[in-house]
């Protein structure tokens, strides 16, 4: 007894921190609790001072008695409390059913008539020896909760497949094993056998309860990951087909350059993904070869488009687009890879590059493997003075350059590309029908 006393202090304790149950509901379970816990006191009481014949045992046998009486009926009203308020949300009515309200006002009237008996001997008596006997009134007293829990037995029946199965089975287990307990008390007189089934029943309510609750929890955690996951794609997508439009836009500026830019992005995420890079490096520079030639935004038309040779000026403009471009994506905070890739991708190992003369480990490396994909394509892409460069030469030049024009990591992997390419697939193609190459960084994930 005084064990499951504890626990339902314990639970009570819980149950009054848990945020995630309605307040209707938390009361329910408190009071279920509170009124479980005292119930035992009593019981255990009423045991001890039974046949003191002193003062003391006089008042502790008598008032302990009626809290036995009293508050079993006082957890079954707590309970149906309990049960209402779980109907009312998983059938979305707003009122509880005629079957909790009539049990409800059966327990009211149990009560009542505890009082009653104190002062008429209808549930118990007392002899001289200050010990409790039952009077021939006390079938009454089991006859009430015994429909009470009856009626809770055929709405919680009624609720089976609105609820969990963690939920539903612990009302169950109360009401069912409280009702034959109630049956077994009746003949076993002497044995708190009622009373102990009510309290564990009351304290696996809660178990249950919190179990479903957890998975209520994680419920809504997975849900929210799920949605979490969904809007990431969403803006994923978003950024992709921004930066897509964009390059499409750089890329117009030039009518002999139609789709390098995507043609760079995805050799740049092949390279990257044969040198071992992680899928979220592969992404951050496929997106900077996208992006690599954004600073020909600020660069005269006139200029892109001219089909003789350029003078100095005219290059030492076009010369000035790495910087431009770095300075256009340097506001996208979240990517500084972006900058990084379109500021460092004409510089050389040999140090002969441009804006700023970096040799070596000194350039980036995610800009060191979009120069090798962006000469490629150079040479591979129709041009207003020539047609693709034929396999061979563009091999010979990636060849040449290795090690001076080209990281040579990066070149050996270029060059792996173009023997394994027998059919001299990886180029720019001779129809506007035909598709360059698939959206890179899904072909890249594949490979």
């Amino acid at each position: 007894m005084l064990i499951l006393c504890g626990i339902c202090g314990i639970i009570t304790l819980f149950v009054y921190m848990t945020k995630t149950i309605t307040k209707k509901r938390k009361i329910s379970l408190m009071l279920l609790e509170i009124s479980a816990m005292l119930l035992l006191i009593a019981d255990r009481e009423a045991y001890i001072y039974r046949g003191d014949p002193s003062r003391l045992g006089w008042w502790m046998v008598r008032v302990s008695n009626f809290l036995v009486f009293f508050l079993t009926l006082s957890v079954l009203y707590a309970f149906n409390s309990y049960l209402s308020d779980l109907y009312v949300r998983v059938s979305g009515c707003e009122k509880r059913p005629r079957r909790l309200r009539a049990a409800r006002v059966l327990l009211l009237l149990g009560m009542m008539m505890v009082i009653v008996s104190q002062f008429t001997g209808l549930y118990y008596t007392f002899d001289g020896m200050n010990r409790y006997h039952r009077a021939p009134g006390f079938i009454l007293c089991y006859l009430i909760p015994l429909t009470v829990m009856l009626l809770q037995t055929t709405v919680i029946m009624g609720l089976r497949k609105r609820l969990s199965r963690d939920i539903w089975r612990s009302l169950m287990l109360f009401t069912v094993l409280s009702l034959l307990a109630s049956v077994a008390q009746m003949f076993l007189y002497g044995i708190s056998l009622n009373n102990i089934t009510i309290v564990a029943m009351s304290a696996l309510l809660y178990v249950y309860a919190l179990q479903d609750m957890n998975r209520e929890v994680e419920h809504a955690r997975s849900k929210e990951i799920d949605f979490y996951k969904e809007e990431k794609k969403k803006e994923h997508a978003l950024f992709e087909q921004t930066a897509a439009a964009l390059a499409t836009a750089i890329d117009a500026k030039d009518r002999y350059t139609h789709g390098h830019s995507t043609r760079v992005a995805s050799y740049s995420v092949r390279i990257a993904r044969a040198a071992g890079k992680s899928d979220e490096e592969c992404d951050q520079i496929y997106f900077a070869g996208l992006l690599h030639d954004v600073g020909k935004i600020g660069i005269s038309d006139a200029i892109i488009n001219k089909n003789g040779k350029l003078t100095d000026e005219e290059f030492a403009e076009i010369r000035l687009h790495p910087v431009y471009g770095s300075q256009i994506l340097s506001s996208i905070r979240l990517s500084p890879t972006l900058s990084v890739g379109a500021r460092y991708h004409h510089e050389r190992p040999d140090g002969r590059g441009y804006p700023e003369g970096l040799a070596g480990g000194d350039i980036p490396d995610i800009a060191r493997i979009i120069a090798v994909a962006d000469a490629y394509d150079a040479m591979t892409s129709r041009r207003s003075y020539r047609d693709p460069l034929p396999q061979a030469v563009v091999r010979a030049e990636m060849e040449k350059g290795r090690g001076t024009q080209f990281d040579p990591t990066y070149a050996d992997i270029m060059l792996r590309f173009i023997d394994e390419d027998v059919n001299y697939d990886m180029r720019e193609k001779e129809s506007a029908r035909e598709e360059e190459i698939p959206q890179p960084a899904i072909e890249a994930k594949t490979e």
